[in-house]
């Protein structure tokens, strides 16, 4: 393929969040002194599960990054997510106006996630109802 017509991508800014560490240098530092984020699950009881280990992101505060009326309706996954893509857009030091905002973006990866807003809207089916929780589900949280 003629590379011309290819389009071009910059990477110019990183943004992560991991077990080892929250934010780029903190992680980088973490891995280059070979530490491990994997311990013992503490986001939820693990007792009742054949493992109780995980690589869980720790120190992580979701307000640092989401504005307080937004943590809630957000998975944590989106949150560490939304976190990730600020610090990346930080770390480039790109100044995003109307001239530019259509030319640049974020890309995520994500196996999956979620597990602890359907658990919860589950228990909101279980205990309202279908009919409750679809009008809940659909009208916005304050």
């Amino acid at each position: 393929m003629n590379q011309e017509l290819l389009p071009r991508v910059v990477v110019t800014g990183v943004g992560l969040i991991s077990p080892v560490g929250v934010g780029t240098a903190e992680t980088w530092e973490a891995l280059l002194s070979g530490q491990s984020g994997i311990a013992r699950i503490t986001l939820f009881d693990a007792g009742s599960l054949p493992c109780q280990i995980a690589g869980e992101v720790k120190g992580f505060v979701a307000d640092d990054f989401i504005d307080r009326k937004d943590v809630k309706k957000t998975g944590r996954f989106i949150q560490l997510t939304l976190a990730a893509a600020d610090s990346a857009i930080s770390d480039s030091r790109l100044q995003i106006n109307s001239a530019n905002a259509d030319r640049v973006g974020v890309y995520v990866g994500s196996g999956i996630g979620g597990f602890e807003v359907i658990e919860r809207e589950h228990q909101k089916l279980l205990e309202l109802g279908p009919g409750r929780v679809s009008r809940s589900l659909s009208q916005p949280r304050s």
